[in-house]
């Protein structure tokens, strides 16, 4: 399922990768066999600018599942998930992936002192009102 989320698949199959991997990922179990297949560079990839809201919003719902395991967090910051997620969060954004990147950054920073530096300094760069987003969705 990994190789359907690549750039050679066509959106709707990757779409559809996507959107199975954010049910997958409910399980604890799961998470750690998604991480282990390699899914999280290329969800990570699927958070660019021209991708379409609903892939982003599944893109940054898996992670934001993902990362409720510590191991999947070091590896979703490593792939370069936090400017992305924060990017999503620009006023004018689409809503269901800005609250999905809303809740993958709840979680990458939650226990993590270096995550939330790094997503304050990305909220920063981006001009984007992290605090502001949380209370929207009542985090």
């Amino acid at each position: 399922m990994v190789q359907l989320l690549g750039p050679g698949s066509q959106a709707d199959v990757q779409n559809n990768a996507s959107g199975a991997l954010f049910n997958l990922a409910q399980s604890a179990n799961n998470r750690v066999t998604i991480a282990a297949a390699g899914a999280i560079p290329p969800l990570v990839q699927l958070l660019g600018p021209a991708i379409s809201a609903d892939l982003q919003q599944n893109a940054a719902g898996s992670l934001a599942r993902l990362a409720y395991n510590d191991n999947n967090k070091i590896t979703i910051t490593a792939a370069g998930a936090i400017p992305p997620l924060v990017l999503l969060l620009r006023p004018g954004s689409d809503d269901l992936p800005k609250d999905f990147a809303t809740f993958a950054l709840q979680a990458l920073g939650h226990n993590s002192a270096e995550n939330c530096a790094a997503i304050a300094a990305a909220g920063a760069s981006a001009g984007v009102d992290l605090l502001e987003e949380m209370e929207r969705l009542d985090i």
